[in-house]
């Protein structure tokens, strides 16, 4: 019933921003192949779940209910995480996630050259040094460093 009630928060959202086409994406086979009418339902206390979420689908222009396995699923599963930790004053409404889906994997180490021509641990070292955090830093092949420290 928690996924009934997950669903049918997200839609009534939905709604309320006017959203008229819509792609529900989920991992529960249950909900999803009942949604769409492929599988029947037996237990009573979920028909009126699923009839309310019917109503609610007949309020967008077009609506598509496509399952995806839990395996398959990890993007969700982190924003599940996320969804506690977003505030809003208004408690029907979350702000749009920017997602950016690119083609190759970004890498921060991943970094042919500094703008201004210094290895990427300088900046580090000279803080290091004026903190009087390390006295020495050598360089131990291409993107390491090791540091004497004070006091050890």
């Amino acid at each position: 019933m928690a996924k009934y009630e997950a669903c049918i928060l997200g839609l009534k959202m939905d709604i309320d921003m006017k959203i008229q086409e819509f792609l529900v994406i989920g991992d529960s086979d249950l909900l999803i192949h009942q949604v769409r009418e492929e599988w029947a339902t037996k237990n009573s206390k979920i028909l009126p779940y699923l009839h309310y979420v019917q109503e609610l689908r007949k309020k967008f222009t077009r609506i598509e209910f496509q399952h995806v396995p839990k395996v398959h699923n990890g993007f969700v599963d982190a924003l599940a995480t996320l969804s506690p930790m977003i505030q809003h004053p208004n408690k029907n409404f979350i702000d749009p996630i920017l997602v950016k889906i690119y083609d190759q994997p970004a890498y921060c180490a991943h970094v042919e050259e500094e703008a201004d021509g210094k290895p990427w641990w300088w900046a580090v070292n000279g803080y290091a040094v004026e903190e009087g955090i390390s006295r020495a830093v050598e360089v131990d092949g291409p993107g390491c460093m090791s540091a004497e420290v004070e006091g050890g």
